[in-house]
């Protein structure tokens, strides 16, 4: 054991002498030119070195410089600059004077993918035809051959030519490959813009054998967040994994077998797209769940809500937090297509089943071929388009639906559960805005309606007709039992400035008809509703019974919604029937006491 220590012992003081001997008769700056001309002559790219180079020997032997840069030919500005950077060099070559660069780490660095910063064409070079594709060659652009590569508490700035710049902060970055470029991949990063905050942490695999030309790899995880605002209040929190690919010379990108987890949504499938400008993003997307109330911020907060709460590092608010602009969307830069279905979602509170859409998206015009679903036994449509283009979003929809249950469609609406039964209607609407707020206010249109089933909360009309009769007269009863509301209504019914307008509803049972007219004004919480009924089998006295058995009776519910009135005249309609009976009889006596007249 002795003998082990002692031979472990001169073997580390050989191995730290050499080193030390190696430091002191190799400069590293005799190794500046070298590198600056091996990279010329690999990717063209020129490599700025400031300061001296000086070695760092534990606990790997590395050369430390100072700021650095790395610029593209012919660019305005260095793809690369970074105020450290580490060369971790192996040891075997240097014996022979020779630099193998093991891993490269840059601090404090800003990378830029932007137009200033990528290559450009030498002037007078010839030009191609103008729809020719770009052709890949093995000289174009520069292979990546580091082996290791580490960039730490960096900035990246990426844009494209005629977008916006995108400043990603905190970017970390590993990567090692092997011989046979295969690399594998860590990055983490945020950004902030728009009062939101994205945060991403990434791992996978990729091959750069092809780099920059072709990229093919796996994405085992991208783990984000967002938050901020125009997004719930949890925030939305998820996991993103796939097998992609990206085309550098055609800037196009793909991804396979892609599945995508979103708060408490769970998506799969694929997307395709393009970066150049305007940018393309086609997805296919299948959903086992689908809960847009998590992943909007204008859904109704829900009372047994288990959302996922995204942290992340939120930026210093100051100044009033700005107001949603159309100008923001990303979607005015882009053409998107989309077709998704979910096996089952939850809209305002809504369950949704077998929900199918079909969209795209021209720089700002989103036309949807195809948004209908089930909710319940019932079935909708939606087909429409909505416009962005200008600075107040126009909607225009064909809404169509099917024995649709109407008490949870007045909750997701955000009006009275005072209704119950099922309606199905077919029309047209159009209008400002897309919140359920704007929708109320801002949108109108007409639409043909027919409800089945009418229950209204706490009001039994025919009860009510009968108590009303019994109070002005004995004379005449109805036995027949109740029929369970209003069995039908149907009509055309429209929607102006805030208001629900009923021209003219005619339905009713078995033993009641109804036709109802008035307003409903959704905007200050307000109706006026006339409904004239016709209650058949009163028995009892024929005239009186006659007389009720085909007279309307009117029933008007006013006011508002927490404080509404009612009007139930039935005692004007036994008044004038009494009145009118009472005054025959008496014509009939005076006739009777008027004498004959002689021959």
């Amino acid at each position: 054991m002795k003998r082990l220590i002692t031979t472990l012992a001169i073997l580390l003081v050989v191995v730290v002498a050499g080193m030390t001997a190696l430091v002191l008769l190799v400069n590293p700056n005799d190794f500046r030119t070298y590198m600056v001309q091996q990279v010329q002559q690999r990717s063209g790219y020129q490599l700025e070195v400031s300061g001296d180079l000086r070695w760092h020997v534990w606990p790997q032997l590395s050369i430390l410089a100072g700021r650095m840069s790395l610029t593209a030919p012919g660019a305005s500005q260095p793809m690369v600059t970074a105020e450290n950077m580490r060369l971790d060099v192996n040891l075997w070559p240097l014996l022979s004077h020779q630099l193998s660069v093991s891993q490269v780490m840059l601090k404090n660095a800003v990378i830029r993918a932007t137009p200033d910063s990528a290559p450009q064409k030498i002037s007078g070079s010839p030009v191609g035809p103008r729809d020719a594709e770009p052709v890949s060659t093995g000289t174009n652009g520069w292979s990546f051959d580091i082996a290791k590569l580490r960039v730490a508490d960096s900035l990246l700035i990426w844009q494209q030519p005629g977008g916006e710049e995108y400043n990603f902060r905190n970017f970390n970055l590993n990567l090692d490959q092997d011989a046979s470029k295969n690399a594998s991949l860590e990055l983490a990063t945020r950004i902030s813009r728009n009062q939101r905050n994205v945060s991403v942490n990434l791992k996978g695999q990729m091959n750069v054998a092809q780099y920059p030309h072709r990229l093919v790899g796996q994405l085992d995880g991208l783990d984000y967040t967002l938050d901020g605002a125009n997004l719930p209040p949890q925030g939305i929190k998820g996991t993103l994994s796939g097998q992609g690919e990206w085309n550098g010379d055609k800037q196009q990108f793909s991804m396979q077998k892609m599945q995508l987890t979103a708060n408490d949504s769970t998506l799969d499938g694929s997307a395709e797209g393009r970066l150049t400008l305007p940018q393309q993003l086609n997805l296919a997307l299948h959903a086992t769940t689908l809960n847009l109330d998590n992943l909007m911020a204008s859904a109704p907060a829900s009372d047994n809500s288990t959302a996922q709460h995204a942290s992340v590092i939120r930026t210093p608010v100051i100044a009033e937090p700005r107001n949603r602009e159309n100008a923001d969307s990303p979607l005015n830069l882009m053409d998107l297509t989309l077709s998704l279905n979910a096996d089952s979602g939850v809209w305002r509170g809504l369950t949704l089943t077998n929900l199918q859409i079909d969209a795209s998206n021209q720089e700002g015009l989103m036309t949807l071929s195809k948004l209908q679903g089930k909710i319940g036994d019932g079935h909708f449509s939606l087909p429409g388009s909505v416009d962005i283009r200008q600075p107040v979003t126009q909607v225009a929809l064909q809404p169509e639906i099917e024995n649709i249950s109407i008490a949870p469609l007045m909750k997701a609406l955000e009006l009275p559960e005072s209704l119950q039964g099922t309606v199905s209607l077919k029309g047209e609407l159009s209008g400002a805005g897309l919140s359920v707020e704007e929708a109320k206010r801002n949108w109108q249109g007409s639409a043909e309606m027919e409800a089945t089933n009418l229950q209204l909360s706490q009001l039994n009309l025919q009860q009510m007709v009968r108590r009303a009769v019994s109070r002005v007269s004995n004379r005449v009863s109805n036995d027949e039992p109740d029929d369970q509301g209003i069995q039908q209504l149907s009509g055309r019914i429209s929607l102006q400035q805030g208001k629900i307008v009923m021209p003219d509803l005619q339905g009713g049972s078995s033993r009641l008809a109804v036709q109802t007219k008035g307003s409903i004004d959704v905007v200050n919480q307000q109706l006026d509703v006339t409904i004239n009924m016709m209650l058949r089998g009163w028995k009892g006295d024929d005239k009186l019974a006659g007389l009720l058995n085909s007279q309307t009776i009117p029933l008007r519910i006013y006011g508002g919604w927490n404080n509404l009135q009612y009007s139930l005249p039935v005692d004007d309609v036994v008044r004038q029937q009494l009145q009118s009976e009472a005054k025959s009889r008496l014509n009939e006596w005076l006739d009777r006491q008027q004498p004959a007249k002689q021959p």
